[in-house]
């Protein structure tokens, strides 16, 4: 097996780290950077979202596990004082693992820059700098609604559990193929009107956003900002891509959602 490492500057991160390169070199587990077989993320969920980043270009080829070092890890199963544990779990369980959907985002632009396309574990968002967002929201290529308001968020069911949340979004089995719309503060009065509910989107569908003509807005994709350049329209679907995380010990989606959220422990 071929173990790449992905970890943040955190002391306590660094010191795990070159502790597990140590129980991996034992086990005679090489490490390799560049064409792994699984990518172990060291720190948190932001950490394992930059693991998944880095390695999107070969998500038929890797899987992922995630080591907590921090305060909340939504996306990882094995704590730091488990190394061992896992170690050895490597090798005796190499083709165990489950997959989660992604979403898919096309960006394209006013000029002549071509589209460029993304990957999200998590979520989308789109906002303005300090205005109201002005936008068309199309379904499958037919104009829903036209959006204002302070912005919208589109995540996956992983993702779900997020920002999307946080703004009143439902949480999402990832056994469910489909991706969820919500909006941010839109504006409902008798001038403006939006549907002002999460929707959740089917695997065979696809959303475009359609922006009004200015340079100021700010998209993310996951922990990436996109820069201030001239949107004409993002496009969002679940992508065909599936990541993979090694299930040696992977804890139930509805135990993690308890455990993030309403456990005390």
């Amino acid at each position: 097996m071929k173990v790449a490492i992905v970890h943040n500057k955190e002391k306590k991160t660094l010191e795990v780290t070159e502790r597990l390169k140590t129980l991996l070199s034992q086990a005679n587990i090489g490490i390799d950077e560049h064409k792994p077989e699984l990518v172990i993320s060291v720190g948190g969920d932001g950490t394992l979202l930059a693991a998944f980043h880095q390695f999107s270009h070969a998500l038929d080829e890797v899987r992922f596990l995630g080591v907590h070092t921090g305060h909340l890890g939504f996306y990882t199963d094995w704590r730091d004082y488990e190394l061992e544990e896992l170690v050895d779990s490597l090798l005796t369980n190499r083709e165990q693992s489950v997959s989660y959907p992604l979403l898919k985002v096309r960006v394209s632009y006013l000029d002549e820059k071509p589209d460029q396309c993304f990957f999200a574990l998590n979520e989308s968002t789109i906002k303005r700098s300090n205005r109201t967002m002005v936008a068309d929201v199309y379904i499958k290529n037919e104009l829903f609604e036209s959006f204002r308001g302070d912005g919208l968020a589109v995540s996956t069911p992983t993702g779900s559990t997020a920002y999307n949340k946080s703004i009143g979004g439902a949480v999402i089995h990832p056994s469910i193929n489909a991706f969820q719309l919500a909006e941010i503060a839109s504006l409902n009065n008798r001038v403006f009107r939006t549907l002002g509910s999460p929707m959740v989107i089917a695997q065979d569908e696809w959303v475009e956003i359609r922006l009004e003509n200015t340079a100021d807005y700010l998209v993310t994709i996951d922990q990436l900002d996109m820069p201030k350049t001239n949107i004409r329209s993002i496009y969002y679907r679940i992508a065909k891509e599936r990541i993979h995380f090694a299930s040696y010990r992977h804890m139930h989606f509805w135990h993690r959602v308890k455990d993030a959220f309403i456990s005390e422990d």
